[in-house]
């Protein structure tokens, strides 16, 4: 239902920059999520994926890129398994680091099919990632897998993927089948931007960033679309997405005149 309002004391909707925008809650594929979506009467132009990090939820990414609702992109935030409303799925014997893993394992596993649901609601229209921590290991990892993703963002996150607490067989040899860092060569063309925080205790700089951004830089140049990797380090920033990189992801995600 399209409604008018009065143009100097309109509907009290959330708002981002002073646009307004709306905010549904859909199951899509069997996964919970939360929708921030242009506002009525104006089409989605594009999907971009929010993926949320380790012992969060899909509320803790409201509002955040909501600016891109605003401009006709569908920000879709779905919960990662094992987490928010899909906590009863943990198998028991995890450790801590395995049951990060597991639902980064599962989280590429299930990203086809919503993708499918997403494709159902919108037709097929660009679609984008942006993932935080743990969310950042699934961006990277769609961004070289999954062809319908035209560009991703990974923020505080590693390329690195060293974990020698994982002992489960499935998630050593998930390790081993996407580390970006061993795999920086199927990452071309797809656009990517790398960001971290200079003071990181989760993600220190030297240990992660760096040499994530060495091997994908080394395979950028290889084929020859150095453009397309972007990397920026924020001062100051510890293991958050701070407001300037949500306002570099917004920048990064959509512009249409370089990569």
């Amino acid at each position: 239902m399209t409604r008018a309002f009065h143009p100097s004391d309109p509907h009290a909707a959330p708002t981002a920059n002073g646009l307004p925008y709306r905010v549904e809650r859909r199951v899509l594929a069997g996964i919970p999520c939360l929708l921030e979506l242009p506002p009525e009467g104006q089409d989605v132009q594009a999907v971009c994926l929010v993926h949320h990090g380790a012992w969060a939820a899909k509320e803790g990414k409201l509002g955040v890129y909501a600016a891109l609702a605003t401009r006709g992109t569908a920000v879709v935030i779905p919960d990662a398994p094992l987490h928010g409303e899909r906590q009863a799925d943990t198998p028991p014997g995890l450790n801590a680091r395995e049951y990060v893993w597991e639902s980064v394992r599962r989280s590429v596993a299930e990203a086809p099919a919503l993708l499918d649901a997403v494709v159902e609601l919108y037709s097929p229209v660009p679609t984008v990632a942006v993932g935080s921590s743990m969310g950042g290991y699934v961006a990277l990892t769609l961004a070289r897998t999954e062809a319908r993703i035209g560009r991703a963002a990974a923020l505080i996150t590693s390329g690195v993927w060293h974990e020698p607490e994982v002992g489960r067989p499935e998630l050593v040899r998930f390790l081993d089948e996407h580390r970006p860092n061993t795999h920086a060569d199927d990452f071309p063309p797809t656009p990517l931007l790398l960001a971290s925080g200079d003071s990181d205790p989760t993600f220190e700089l030297d240990a992660h960033h760096v040499p994530t951004a060495q091997a994908l830089r080394a395979a950028y140049a290889r084929a020859g679309q150095s453009d397309h990797f972007n990397e920026q380090v924020f001062a100051g920033v510890g293991h958050y997405t701070s407001q300037g990189m949500r306002d570099a992801v917004v920048d990064f995600l959509t512009r249409t005149d370089v990569p």
